[in-house]
């Protein structure tokens, strides 16, 4: 929903058009969006949470996303796909690609392409939001964090492969994130998952770690790296699910805001 059609309808109200209860039902019909048979877009979400909505491109057709991101277009001025595969991604640049008035910021390694107007950008609200890895297998949702705090309009610095087998390389590159003043970390780390434990013990601010799905034997495709975040005795720990870069960059963000604010 636009804004514009949200100040129609209280107009409305005001000229006592409508009642208080048509111009509610007017607000919540006008909140979703149907494309087909097979998708309702929660269009207010981003006015309503302060979340943007994100078309998560698994088990989607090309053509469904495609669909979607039409949608989209028309209302928010932007559309971004995570997760996407290589015929997904084909098909979104041959169909939007060659028109002048869009633009297609792609993220490889999170697999992220944001679909928008040329003249569309993310209004800055403020946040500042440090994100580290602890190798570099952890960096594709590492990024995929980066894309979601900065389309909520965060400032995000970012530092990758920091783990514990050298943690004489993470002092530096956290001390230069706490002169920017962040408001949040988030510490994305795989294997046994020891790095956002031991960030925590060292700064005054929140912190969400991410399991990554790396490692193997006992405690493999990420489940070590949980097991440990969520035993930690570091106080100020969020933990989000393995490989949950958006959950992690979305609750990053709306701390991050909330504090700027």
């Amino acid at each position: 929903m636009r804004l514009d059609d949200i100040r129609e309808i209280l107009n409305r109200l005001l000229k006592k058009e409508c009642s208080v209860e048509e111009a509610e039902k007017l607000l919540k019909a006008n909140a979703i969006e149907e494309v087909g048979d097979f998708a309702k877009l929660d269009i207010f979400r981003k006015l309503r949470t302060g979340v943007v909505e994100v078309i998560y491109a698994e088990n989607k057709t090309p053509q469904m996303i495609i669909e979607i991101i039409s949608t989209f277009l028309k209302r928010n001025k932007f559309a971004i796909v995570s997760r996407y595969k290589d015929e997904q991604k084909a098909l979104i640049f041959k169909e939007f690609g060659g028109k002048e008035e869009i633009s297609l910021d792609v993220n490889e390694l999170a697999k992220i392409v944001i679909v928008k107007e040329k003249d569309f950008k993310f209004k800055k609200k403020g946040g500042r939001i440090g994100i580290i890895s602890a190798g570099s297998s952890d960096i594709p949702i590492a990024e995929e964090a980066k894309v979601i705090a900065d389309s909520m309009g965060c400032k995000v610095f970012t530092s990758y492969d920091l783990g514990i087998a050298g943690i004489h390389r993470l002092f530096k590159p956290l001390s230069e994130m706490i002169k920017e003043d962040i408001h949040v970390v988030i510490v994305c780390a795989g294997m046994e998952g020891t790095l956002p434990g031991i960030v925590a013990a060292l700064v005054d601010i929140p912190v969400i770690g991410v399991p990554i799905s790396s490692g193997y034997g006992l405690g493999e495709k990420g489940i070590g790296a949980l097991t440990t975040m969520l035993q930690s005795c570091s106080p100020g720990l969020l933990v989000v699910n393995i490989d949950n870069g958006f959950g992690a960059g979305a609750s990053a963000a709306l701390i991050a805001n909330s504090i700027a604010k």
